[in-house]
């Protein structure tokens, strides 16, 4: 996004040192003038043939290469190791299923004073065919008539080893060229392969029960052929179908995964009597059976199996081995190649290169593309995000990181005159980068530029030059400006929550109690009880740490950005989790254990995403309100009269809906390469039903009628029908009595979605043994909003259940009962654990950042 990656390649192309990838000795390439004194400072009288090589170890007859040669008036060849000549009788017939090599003999001469002239045309014109590259015969004066091979180049080449490389351009270095692109996973870095974990569906399972998950599939006849090879491997390894498959020997495990390694099992299918034969192995079998098949529908099959690794060939780097062999260096002598140089932090990648080694003549050549490089980084560093590396997918940054991104690009312009609209860029970035950020906003404003920032976040309130507030309320009872102006003008506004909390005249209260950590329902326990405890993370940057998160708590996992957290919950706890209870695909980050998974029961992941990818989906439906409201329709006379079931009161099946706009309210037109536009149907007019399902009404309104009601008004008027009125009061509770029943989930932003999910879990029977994940549930938020949210978040704890919350929002930090701290820095100085404990002791760490910024909040209690 930033174009760094664009000057690397010029960068690398320009003055990167190859390495013969085999040895790793650094290779260089040779002018003709040097090969020529080369030649002539052999033995003097040396008998030399100038060979071109043509074809190298190639299949095919190769007609038109010997035709060629002739054309051209060569007179011999060495083919195959012999040489020939080109003009005799007997036509040159090569065998076709073989290999051959092919050398055009260009001069044979000898070593003597005046055969520079004669030499020199000879390697220029033996390059020239031999794509620069030479074969040189030498004889030693001694009449010996053994010859010696050596070979010569003007591309990059190794004498020991025969590698040679061409002349590097900045294409070499790209992942997306078929010069640079590694052949083995065409420039991804990952490879779809078996993972043996996916193939047991449940290890409590017997084989008896269907442990083998691929044997359970396939025609009846398939099936068959499974059952004779599943009976014939428990007869050979003498194991137990009736024990569960995590009890079953690891010798039977790994002959069922990768084979009996060439030893042969007595087979007896059906009609073809006992025969011995080695086991395949299902990970070779359905390897080789993803890569051979012609069948979608097999590969899709197969798919269930596999996970993405790392490609074999190239480690994840996505180049060929020979483009990973060129390497730039700084002056201490640390040498990177393209990939390792990627791996780095900005702030790391930015040290490097003004520490970088140039010879007077390099300093020519690169200057300009160095200062681009070494400008973009300063200002990603600027903009807060020196913890991300250089290779980071953008399809896992944050929003606020990408926008930062496309911020720090945009101050790389030097623009002036722009008017910039950003979206809360303090998304997912700790209070003490808080202060770059709003200076690279100011740098921005200097240049001549004008900047709209629409932003929660306390401290960018107060750094603006001018504030416009608007509200008073949300939804439909917002829409106006209640205040504008300088700060001060606005902290004495009367109708402006915001001015309320920026005064102080309103304050999120810091908790007079929290649930202490190593109590299950009111109950101390005792050593590991009552704690999730993980062990021995190490995925990304995490220092192989040890983390208890205490069960029937609200713990907020903290830490500057980039220092770990989101591994550590999502990447690591959350994917170990859902494996676990779910069964899912995703591979957790690399741990050693996870202790305490039986004292819960589920997990569940609240995030802002969506609560559906079409108008279609809506609050009503998604917190399972709408089902009573349907059977209450499907009870009154006049439905019951037209013999009218549920059914006929959902927009979703054919019956009472609209079919003109399939009960959507709106028509989807393409618009093929634009985003769809939606428009509201000619038929219906929006109110998705047809006429006679509008005719049945409740308290004289219709189906449409209700969905067009607000929660608050709907809560109101279902209040006599509880199994209605208890979901919708969980809506009034997280502040969102102003969203219409009907409202299209597209429009919801990011926090009203999440604050729909937390209604529909806090619907739901308590079990007391969920953990709830959340990721800066936070982000969008008002000061109001986020104290909404924690009374939502308190009530689930408060029914026994766990909550996780990666958060930088203070505010919410100040309100956990336990912080798990992690740092000190980001990137390659974070991943360890700082601290743990409740807020009060976070702040007495001499090393967290996050104790530093949350010491003025516990204070103003």
């Amino acid at each position: 996004t930033t174009e760094i990656y664009d000057y690397l390649r010029v960068l690398f192309s320009a003055i990167g040192q190859p390495h013969d990838p085999t040895t790793g000795k650094p290779v260089h390439r040779q002018t003709p003038q040097q090969i020529v004194d080369q030649i002539l400072g052999y033995e003097p009288n040396s008998r030399i043939i100038v060979l071109a090589p043509l074809v190298h170890n190639q299949i095919g007859q190769f007609r038109d290469i010997v035709e060629k040669m002739k054309r051209e008036g060569f007179i011999r060849a060495r083919i195959d190791g012999e040489i020939i000549a080109l003009d005799r009788p007997e036509p040159i017939r090569l065998k076709k299923g073989q290999r051959h090599t092919i050398e055009a003999v260009v001069d044979r001469l000898v070593v003597r004073e005046g055969v520079r002239i004669r030499l020199t045309d000879s390697i220029e014109t033996a390059l020239k065919w031999g794509d620069n590259k030479i074969v040189m015969l030498r004889a030693h004066p001694n009449g010996c008539e053994t010859w010696e091979e050596l070979r010569y180049s003007t591309n990059y080449g190794s004498a020991d080893s025969g590698f040679t490389l061409g002349e590097l351009t900045p294409k070499h270095f790209s992942f997306n060229s078929h010069l640079g692109a590694c052949p083995a996973c065409h420039g991804l870095g990952t490879q779809l392969v078996i993972d043996p974990e996916l193939m047991i569906s449940d290890e409590t399972k017997t084989i008896a029960e269907g442990a083998i998950t691929p044997w359970r599939r396939g025609t009846k006849r398939m099936q068959a052929y499974y059952r004779q090879l599943q009976g014939a491997l428990v007869k050979h390894f003498q194991v137990d179908e009736d024990v569960p498959f995590a009890d079953l020997p690891d010798e039977f495990k790994n002959a069922l995964y990768f084979g009996t390694n060439g030893t042969p099992i007595e087979m007896n299918f059906s009609g073809n009597g006992e025969k011995k034969r080695p086991f395949e192995g299902l990970v070779p079998q359905m390897q080789r059976l993803y890569q051979q098949t012609h069948s979608e529908f097999t590969r899709n099959r197969i798919r269930a199996f596999m996970t993405r690794e790392p490609c074999k060939t190239c480690g994840g780097a996505r180049l060929k081995p020979e483009i990973l062999a060129v390497t730039i260096k700084d002056r201490q002598g640390r040498e990177l190649n393209i990939h390792k140089f990627s791996e780095q932090t900005t702030e790391a990648a930015a040290r490097y290169i003004d520490n970088l080694e140039l010879t007077p003549a390099q300093k020519k050549v690169v200057t300009d593309v160095v200062r681009e490089i070494q400008s973009r980084l300063q200002f990603l560093v600027e903009v807060g995000l020196g913890y991300l590396t250089l290779d980071r997918e953008s399809g896992t940054l944050s929003g606020g990181e990408a926008q930062r991104i496309r911020l720090a690009t945009q101050i790389g312009s030097g623009l002036a005159g722009v008017l910039y609209v950003l979206d809360e860029p303090s998304i997912g970035l700790h209070q003490r980068d808080n202060a770059r950020l709003l200076g690279t906003l100011r740098r921005l404003r200097d240049l001549g530029n004008s900047v709209i920032v629409v932003e929660h976040d306390e401290e960018t309130i107060r750094a603006a030059d001018h504030i416009v507030d608007l509200g008073p309320g949300a939804g439909p009872r917002g829409g106006e400006i209640v205040a504008q102006g300088k700060l001060e003008n606005i902290l004495d506004a009367k109708n402006s929550l915001t001015a309320d909390y920026l005064s102080g005249r309103l304050r999120i209260p810091v908790p007079k109690h929290r649930t202490k950590p190593g109590f299950v329902r009111n109950r101390l326990t005792k050593n590991e009880e009552g704690w999730l405890i993980l062990k021995g993370a190490t995925e990304n940057n995490l220092k192989n740490i040890e983390v208890a998160f205490p069960l029937g708590c609200f713990t907020c996992v903290t830490g500057v950005s980039g220092s770990g957290k989101s591994t550590l919950v999502d990447d690591i706890l959350r994917r170990a989790l859902f494996r676990r209870f779910y069964n899912s695909k995703e591979k957790p980050g690399t741990y050693r254990a996870l202790r305490g998974v039986e004292q819960i029961d589920k997990a569940i992941v609240i995030d802002q995403s969506a609560i559906g990818r079409t108008p279609r989906s809506n609050p009503v439906t998604y917190t399972g309100a709408f089902g009573p409201i349907r059977e209450l329709f499907a009870q009154l006379p006049a439905a019951r009269v037209r013999g009218y079931g549920a059914g006929r009161f959902s927009f979703n099946v054919k019956g009472g809906r609209c079919e003109n706009c399939e009960g959507g309210g709106l028509i989807k037109i393409e618009m093929h390469f634009l985003p769809d536009v939606y428009v509201q149907c000619e038929v219906c007019h929006g109110r998705r039903y047809n006429r006679e399902t509008l005719e049945i009404t409740y308290k004289g309104k219709n189906i449409a009628d209700v969905l067009d009601l607000t929660v608050d008004e709907a809560a109101r008027f279902f209040r006599n029908v509880p199994s209605v009125s208890d979901k919708l009061n969980t809506l009034l509770d997280v502040g969102l009595g102003y969203l219409q029943l009907g409202q299209a989930g597209t429009t919801l932003s990011g926090g009203e979605a999440q604050r729909v999910k937390l209604a529909t879990e806090l619907a739901k029977k308590a079990t007391g043994r969920t953990v709830y994940i959340l990721d800066e549930p936070t982000t969008g938020l008002h000061f109001a909003d986020i104290e909404k949210l924690l009374q939502v978040l308190m009530k689930l704890r408060d029914s026994g259940n766990t909550l996780i919350v990666i958060e930088h929002n203070l505010e919410m930090i100040k309100c956990a009962d336990w912080i798990i701290d992690l740092g000190p820095e980001g990137g390659g100085h974070g991943g360890e654990l700082v601290g743990a404990g409740a807020p009060e002791e976070i702040v007495n760490l001499a090393k967290s950042y996050t104790g530093k910024y949350l010491r003025p909040l516990l204070e103003k209690r």
